[in-house]
């Protein structure tokens, strides 16, 4: 691949805050508040959630700087562990990640869907309308890799846009909630609480995940060695901060208790309460607007890494094929195809959330665990002229991020074994798929031989 477009800091740090800010923020705080049951597990949870992301950020960041290719999740697999490990983590990361989208797009499709007549506020129709903006956001990326970096730069600054006026809740004084300090009950002990904690922090790893699809992109940016750490560190820093201002805004303005009340419209009753009812209706329709840029990055994204799966002989070459645009014309079909089957068979959020968090934590354990490998593989760039980047507290940062994923998948698995089932059901397919999928390649070059 040869791309033609290179991404700049500023393109690529819209991209790290559009993979992570989908339409979690706007649902999850309802789902964390419901789990963790005071406000102190609530608000750890999200400080801890944003210093695990902090972790994983740097982590990234060297792995980025040091093996910057396009598809670059898949090919960090296979050169750090085996190509059959790359080809069974890499699927199960394509399914989890068109899951997200779908789980964002109905976040979405539920705040538009309170503004029409009750006779229409049907899970069919919410469906319907998320299966819309997938859509959509399929052609906008059929268009060209320029016109989607254009639209996700706009998309992106509007829903920062949306974020700072909820922060504006920071200043609200009239009539403010009374702290619900005994919404947790007093006979509560330590594995209570460990429990309470572990559940809340699912909803709140969907919150702050996708920056590591960055590297997805490192074939096509400028200057990678440089850019790419930059790009992810300026990016999770914004949400960071966007997440935890955010948060103490619905708790200043909704209270603990307001905040655990309606799921699908927490923050047009955010808005609602600040300014009056009329807000309500305009912060739902921007809402369901700024679902469009997590569809949009997530077309993006993920059909660059099958492009690699490709390129490395494990999945059809024909995935591999890109137009003048710069446009994988197999690869993106198929994917956003995924992304509508994963609609039409989970129609409520909640039952993709444990299922995306749980495979997520398997690929991003083992994703963060080939910095180990990687490290000894590059020894050679630390003495390169114009060294790579190099995260600080080595090896404290990766250890303390897969030990926190750990912790977040035994939580899944306590909540709904069946999560633990499908991932382990999901890697045992595959892998079958991949030794189907290497015979067949070794009798196609053995005939034309």
């Amino acid at each position: 691949m040869k791309p033609n477009t290179k991404l700049r800091l500023f393109d690529l740090t819209m991209i790290v805050v559009s993979l992570v800010i989908g339409m979690g923020i706007f649902r999850t705080p309802h789902d964390v508040a419901r789990d963790a049951g005071s406000p102190a597990v609530f608000f750890g949870a999200w400080v801890f959630g944003g210093l695990i992301a902090l972790f994983g950020a740097l982590t990234f960041a060297e792995i980025g700087s040091r093996y910057p290719v396009t598809g670059g999740f898949y090919k960090i697999y296979s050169y750090c562990y085996h190509p059959a490990v790359a080809f069974m983590i890499n699927c199960i990361i394509l399914i989890s990640n068109a899951a997200s989208v779908s789980a964002v797009a109905l976040i979405g499709a539920g705040y538009l869907q309170g503004l029409l007549p009750e006779a229409y506020q049907t899970v069919l129709v919410k469906q319907g309308v998320a299966l819309g903006a997938v859509i959509v956001f399929f052609f906008v990326n059929y268009l060209g890799f320029k016109m989607s970096v254009r639209t996700q730069n706009f998309l992106m600054m509007a829903k920062i846009g949306i974020l700072l006026f909820i922060c504006f809740g920071l200043f609200y004084s009239q009539g403010t909630p009374t702290p619900a300090a005994q919404s947790v009950s007093h006979n509560w002990g330590t594995m209570d609480y460990i429990r309470a904690f572990g559940i809340a922090m699912i909803a709140v790893s969907f919150s702050y995940g996708g920056y590591q699809q960055t590297i997805n992109f490192g074939g096509e940016v400028g200057n990678p060695q440089r850019t790419i750490p930059r790009a992810i560190f300026f990016g999770i820093a914004i949400i960071v901060g966007f997440y935890l201002l955010v948060n103490f805004s619905y708790y200043k303005v909704l209270g603990f208790d307001g905040m655990q009340m309606g799921k699908n419209d927490l923050a047009a009753r955010h808005a609602q309460t600040m300014l009056g009812s009329y807000a309500y209706p305009i912060m739902s329709f921007l809402l369901f607007f700024s679902v469009l840029a997590y569809v949009n990055i997530g077309l993006m994204s993920n059909p660059r890494a099958m492009y690699a799966m490709a390129e490395d002989k494990v999945l059809p070459k024909a995935l591999m094929r890109m137009n003048e645009r710069q446009v994988l014309t197999v690869s993106l079909p198929i994917f956003a195809a995924v992304a509508v089957l994963t609609l039409i068979f989970s129609n409520e959020f909640e039952k993709i959330l444990d299922r995306v968090i749980f495979l997520d934590s398997i690929g991003l354990a083992t994703a963060v665990g080939s910095i180990f490998i990687l490290r000894k593989k590059t020894k050679h760039l630390d003495e390169q002229k114009a060294p790579i980047y190099k995260m600080r507290l080595y090896p404290l940062m990766p250890l303390v991020y897969i030990a926190a994923y750990l912790f977040v998948s035994i939580s899944i698995i306590i909540k709904d074994p069946g999560a633990g089932l499908l991932g382990a059901g999901l890697l045992a397919l595959f892998y079958l798929l991949y030794l189907l999928g290497r015979r067949i390649n070794t009798n196609q070059a053995a005939k034309t031989l």
